[in-house]
């Protein structure tokens, strides 16, 4: 027996050593509220390439890679002011230390960044010589770009490229360190073009205050509002460049620039390409995530490095986050300080700068099937694409991008109401929109003489309702027999009259305002739990109707009980229960305009959702005036007086919720206390 357990226990150590690192054991996405939802590892660690394994010796603080046309590796190994150039199976095959430069030998100071054009050519941002060196693929001189000659440069500009692309009309895009202005575009011929992509400028507004009210001596002495610079670019195979941007909580830390320098990324997902949505605020790395590389890949995706977590952030061409997985540690597939990302057909690399070495990752089966997904719906292979967003359901049911994938697949085939039924899974409203619209045309055409005979019979009903009505109000029945309920729909549209006859000639029931109070929880509840998917944004699975009658109950007791306290002051005539009939009164365009709006909602797309805003701007603004009118009739306050009294109202109730957080919070203090004597004693006795 003792054998055999220590045979398993061998095998076991075994399988675990011989099983592949799975980078991201912690891989994510982000769902539609902001959570992150756990998901399948996308890539799993392959191996892993240093210096010694090379055979060209230790690697020093290398800053940059880039994967060639021709699938060759080049990597600014800058502690060792060398190129070094891997090939496709990523074995050593050259290292550029020196060359020859006017009859002599020369060589790099501390390069940080490579490029490798379409003709095979390499470029070097030597960052301490302060200049880009272009070389033939042997290694031989073609010539060297020093700094930029012009005269729009400012004073005490200094050139320091750290990054350098070129694109196929042979344009050279430098970034340099300390160059706010933006990206330096040079020519075929080296020649200085001009600035590209400026970042804006982020400040602090009580920083811009002092500055106007400073004299010039004060506000040479301060800080100056200046764009943060790029730290790293990427070209796309249309010519389009990305670059990130090492700013703490930028809203778009990552750009897209067309040859203008106008930024046109893409940001039709849930949240903007920013890495963490919800980064910890606390800890060793506290904040928002900083890029310090991005790779374009096939299908319009795209690879974003977070220096700061070690996480690897890949979006599609509309910035839908696809994956996330990486991290930092001392394990096999961890980062300590990862510097440079690139991508070898399916597979990523990974240039970590402390423990100078290469992480190589191939795609598992999830992330095979997302790329392929992906790839086949950018090159309008719909039905590929849906057969592969399929299968990663399989195996990550909680991915919404792949039920958005399969509903543009069905939605270029004609299926408009399955269509409707994935976008809705995905939260994807625009797409439900157009797919919507799309069936709601075919039922229309499907059943005209259907809704046609259903209109007329209404507006037939409609009128026959309304003449019964009217002789019944001719023959002075109809007040008879609706008694006080008539009173809040008079008031609505005479709320003079109105409110002083519910007061002055106690046709106001208490009865009634509370059952209009608990007609609109009613309808708030149906409203925001059944209106139509492009206006309804709420947490479905996370709502409960009976907290949702705090946000109607409380604030109505709140208003009540402030108002009569602030108006017993300011001798107002309304009781307590004359201002709880007047607001619950007021409340009654909420209940009327609730129903219809919620029903419209059901029968919109997006582009028609202003009309249902319109309604929800009816309703509020009907009942302000409302309230307003009651508030001064009840009181027999003047218009100014009861303005002021309102404005005070909501004064105190922000008085009275302080007092209540204090009252509870004491409360929890002192029940904390006494639990702790009460344990403290059982522990002694």
């Amino acid at each position: 027996m003792r054998r055999t357990i220590a045979i398993l226990f061998a095998m076991a150590i075994l399988i675990g050593l011989a099983a592949p690192a799975h980078a991201g054991s912690d891989s994510y996405t982000y769902n539609y509220w902001g959570d992150a939802v756990p998901s399948p590892a996308p890539y799993t660690l392959l191996r892993t390439i240093d210096g010694e394994s090379l055979g060209v010796g230790p690697l020093s603080n290398p800053q940059d890679l880039y994967v060639g046309p021709d699938g060759r590796v080049y990597i600014a190994d800058t502690g060792n002011n060398r190129i070094v150039i891997l090939d496709r199976n990523l074995d050593a095959v050259r290292v550029i230390a020196e060359f020859g430069n006017g009859g002599s030998a020369d060589s790099f100071g501390q390069p940080e960044g490579v490029f490798v054009d379409h003709k095979g050519r390499i470029f070097v941002a030597d960052t301490q010589n302060r200049r880009l060196v272009v070389l033939n693929a042997d290694g031989t001189l073609l010539r060297e770009i020093g700094a930029p000659e012009t005269t729009l440069l400012r004073s005490g500009f200094r050139y320091t490229p750290i990054k350098v692309a070129v694109d196929k009309a042979e344009r050279i895009y430098v970034v340099s360190r300390g160059s706010y202005e933006g990206i330096i575009e040079f020519d075929s011929d080296g020649r200085f073009v001009g600035f590209l992509g400026t970042n804006r400028v982020k400040f602090d507004p009580l920083d811009l205050f002092w500055k106007r009210i400073s004299t010039k001596a004060q506000r040479d002495q301060m800080e100056q509002f200046i764009p943060l610079e790029f730290n790293n670019l990427d070209l796309d195979g249309k010519g389009f460049i990305y670059t990130t941007t090492s700013e703490e909580d930028a809203s778009r830390p990552i750009k897209m620039l067309n040859p203008s320098g106008a930024d046109i990324l893409r940001a039709k997902g849930y949240f903007p390409p920013k890495g963490d949505i919800r980064a910890p605020q606390t800890g060793s790395r506290p904040g928002s995530s900083i890029f310090i590389d991005i790779a374009a890949d096939e299908g319009g995706m795209y690879n974003a490095l977070d220096s700061k977590r070690g996480r690897i952030f890949t979006y599609d061409k509309d910035g839908n986050l696809l994956y996330t997985f990486g991290s930092l540690g001392s394990e096999r597939d961890q980062f300590r300080t990862p510097s440079a990302i690139d991508t070898i057909g399916n597979r990523m690399i990974v240039l970590d700068k402390d423990y100078n070495r290469i992480s190589v990752f191939e795609p598992t089966r999830y992330g095979r099937l997302i790329r392929e997904a992906v790839i086949a719906l950018h090159n309008g292979e719909s039905d590929k694409a849906a057969e592969a967003w399929e299968q990663v359901l399989q195996l990550n049911a909680n991915f919404d991008v792949g039920y958005i994938g399969i509903g543009k697949s069905l939605l270029k085939n004609g299926d408009n109401r399955q269509a409707m039924a994935y976008f809705k899974l995905g939260n994807n409203r625009e797409y439900y929109s157009e797919a919507f619209k799309r069936y709601r045309k075919e039922i229309v055409i499907e059943r005209f003489g259907t809704f046609v005979t259903a209109a007329a019979a209404a507006a037939v009903l409609v009128f026959a309702v309304y003449r019964l009505s009217r002789r019944k109000i001719a023959a002075g029945s109809f007040y008879k027999e609706i008694g006080v309920l008539r009173n809040p729909f008079y008031t609505m549209i005479h709320p003079f009259n109105g409110f002083w006859e519910m007061k002055y000639e106690h046709k106001g029931r208490l009865k009634v305002a509370l059952l209009i109070l608990f007609g609109l929880a009613v309808v708030t509840i149906v409203k925001r739990q059944y209106s139509g998917f492009v206006v309804n944004f709420n947490n479905l699975s996370e709502l409960n109707s009976l907290q949702e009658l705090q946000y109607i109950l409380l604030p109505f007791l709140l208003w009540c009980v402030a108002n009569w306290s602030l108006t017993t002051l300011m001798d107002g005539e309304g009781t307590f229960k004359d201002i709880v009939m007047a607001t619950g009164y007021a409340l009654m365009p909420l209940v009327i305009v609730y129903i219809p709006q919620t029903l419209y909602s059901r029968v919109i797309s997006g582009d028609e959702s202003s009309f249902y805003y319109l309604l929800e701007a009816i309703a509020w603004i009907w009942f302000v005036g409302l309230l307003f009118v009651g508030t001064m009739t009840v009181h027999q306050f003047t218009a100014g007086k009861t303005l002021v009294t309102m404005l005070l109202t909501i004064i105190v109730i922000g008085i009275l919720m302080f007092l209540g957080v204090l009252f509870f919070s004491m409360m929890q203090q002192m029940i904390s206390f006494i639990a702790s004597i009460y344990r403290e004693l059982t522990f002694r006795l």
